[in-house]
């Protein structure tokens, strides 16, 4: 869950959503000598970074400061069209399943070339995927995305999606899958699958990775030598100084950037972010505080609101408190909490209370589900039938972070924690850094109840509650529940359900069923993001997936 990422359902699994989009043409223009009126060339843009990138090697990021640096230096093989979350021709021109869904087709663009000057053609997309695959232990741990979305590595010891790669020809790749399912081929959008340089990593020993302690140690190249097909490419990393240094790649095969410079500034807090903006050291940041919205744009500032494509859930650990593994106490602390106050009172204008695990535009949502409504007396009364009157829980939330769907924890944890203390519930506070024990206690099952939440990285309800409750061992301890092997299995049975109807019916009613009869926590919201910048920034192009691509934007002298 601690892995970091609409408008209209477009993950269309297997042969129906393919043969929509196989015919699909790219929407980069190859016209690129031009900026907008006022842009300069020869110009930089300095954008405000929450926190410093873990590696640049994308493969093993699971970390949203990673990924929007990786995004700007490679190229994946689907991409999406800017300012949504379709599905659109990226490295690959199209693509095509064969009758069966196993095997997938790649056209791939003609020309392209990684900046140490190695072709991109089939070969390369085969020895992306075989490295991808063949990983030591250590790797196979890090390689968290791949782990949600493809499982098993080459030695065997887990069932894997991915089967194997041809290099049919030059211009075409084959991928061979061993079982039918909705998330492929739009996983393939995911920054962590971004084509890299097969001779930069075989020469920086990219697979070298050494577990340390709770942590890893990562070859030089992924540190400090990553090798794409991107807009622009790496030129310095000044630790010392918090600054990630871009510079753009002349021969970019797309839309080439309209700076000459993409400057990454670490800058943790989020009021010093804002103070920055307002002195003109930044040209932009991301997740600005609600509250400060109305005076950034008052100041002239551009404040751009992403669709919420998001969720935010309290979770819940029964192994950590058996008085959890009652229904009736769940449901208890769903009815306890006034949702929709905390809405209106704690998140920005457009949110939206929550009664399921996805948003409502996402194939597969369920209007028809039980809802919670704040009812403290059902609360009460339930609380009461469980014999759980006076229970005690022990409920954390995170510091020194800012998400998505979360603006503001503290504030968020205590109207939270006020709701299930005023129906008998004694609640004691943890709070722990984000990246300093927050997340490596969820995964080790230490908090009774937590927040926690999920930006999709695609619009597919797998990529919702499938990630969330597919595999029982997951941080919601759905296998400690009699019903968890039922949910896994009926996720799994969805996913590979090859007509759409067919397939959004069986979502529909397994989240009818979370809701009813599991409830392995309680979501919460949605939250409207938002990304600003300085009046000088033009190009900037919003995304829902909080996927920003920074080659079109341009800054006025």
């Amino acid at each position: 869950m601690k892995l970091t990422r609409r408008a209209t359902p477009v993950v269309l699994a297997t042969t129906l959503a393919l043969m929509l989009t196989a015919c699909a043409q790219s929407d980069r223009s190859n016209d690129n000598s031009s900026s907008p009126a006022g842009g300069d060339t020869n110009g930089t843009f300095t954008f405000g970074a929450a926190g410093a990138p873990k590696l640049f090697d994308p493969f093993y990021a699971t970390d949203g400061e990673t990924f929007r640096v990786s995004r700007q230096i490679f190229d994946t093989l689907v991409g999406i069209k800017p300012g949504t979350a379709e599905l659109a021709p990226g490295l690959a021109t199209s693509w095509e399943p064969s009758s069966d869904g196993l095997s997938w087709t790649f056209t791939l663009r003609d020309g392209v070339k990684f900046t140490d000057g190695t072709p991109f053609n089939a070969d390369a997309v085969c020895k992306n995927f075989e490295r991808m695959f063949d990983q030591n232990p250590a790797g196979q741990v890090a390689a968290e995305y791949w782990q949600s979305n493809f499982v098993g590595f080459k030695d065997g010891k887990d069932p894997s999606l991915y089967k194997g790669c041809e290099a049919k020809d030059p211009t075409h790749a084959v991928i061979q899958v061993t079982r039918v399912t909705s998330k492929f081929p739009a996983v393939l959008a995911l920054t962590s699958f971004s084509m890299q340089s097969p001779t930069a990593m075989d020469k920086g020993k990219a697979n070298d990775v050494k577990a340390q302690g709770e942590g890893f140690v990562y070859p030089d190249y992924g540190m400090k030598d990553p090798v794409g097909t991107g807009a622009f490419k790496l030129q310095k990393y000044d630790e010392a100084n918090k600054t990630v240094t871009l510079v753009r790649n002349d021969d970019y095969w797309g839309e080439k950037a309209k700076v000459k410079t993409l400057v990454f500034k670490i800058i943790p807090d989020e009021s010093t972010r804002r103070q920055e903006l307002q002195a003109g050291s930044i040209d932009g940041y991301d997740l600005p505080n609600p509250v400060d919205w109305k005076g950034l744009k008052d100041a002239g500032n551009q404040l751009l609101v992403r669709p919420a494509f998001n969720i935010l859930y309290l979770a819940f650990d029964p192994d950590a408190n058996p008085k959890l593994k009652d229904l009736r106490v769940r449901q208890a602390i769903a009815y306890s909490l006034n949702r929709d106050q905390l809405v209106k009172t704690q998140l920005p204008e457009g949110a939206k209370t929550a009664i399921e695990f996805m948003p409502d535009t996402v194939s597969g949502y369920n209007t028809d589900v039980m809802k919670y409504d704040y009812n403290p007396d059902k609360a009460k009364q339930l609380l009461k039938e469980a014999g759980a009157e006076g229970m005690t829980l022990n409920f954390w939330y995170p510091t020194e972070v800012t998400r998505p769907y979360m603006p503001a924890p503290q504030k968020i944890h205590d109207a939270l924690k006020n709701d299930m203390e005023a129906v008998g519930i004694k609640v004691t506070t943890t709070a722990k850094p984000w990246n300093g024990g927050y997340l490596d206690a969820v995964d080790a099952g230490t908090p009774q109840a937590w927040l926690l939440g999920w930006t999709g990285d695609y619009n597919a309800a797998d990529n919702f509650i499938g990630t969330f409750f597919m595999d029982p061992k997951n941080n919601f301890h759905t296998h400690s529940y009699p019903w968890g092997k039922a949910l896994s299995d009926a996720l799994i049975k969805a996913d590979g359900i090859v007509d759409e109807g067919e397939r959004d019916a069986a979502y529909k009613q397994i989240n009818a069923d979370i809701m009813s009869k599991y409830l392995p926590g309680v979501p919460i919201s949605h939250s409207p993001p938002a990304i600003v910048v300085s009046k000088n920034v033009k190009g900037l192009v919003a995304s829902p997936l909080t996927a920003e691509e920074f080659n079109t934007v341009s800054v006025s002298k």
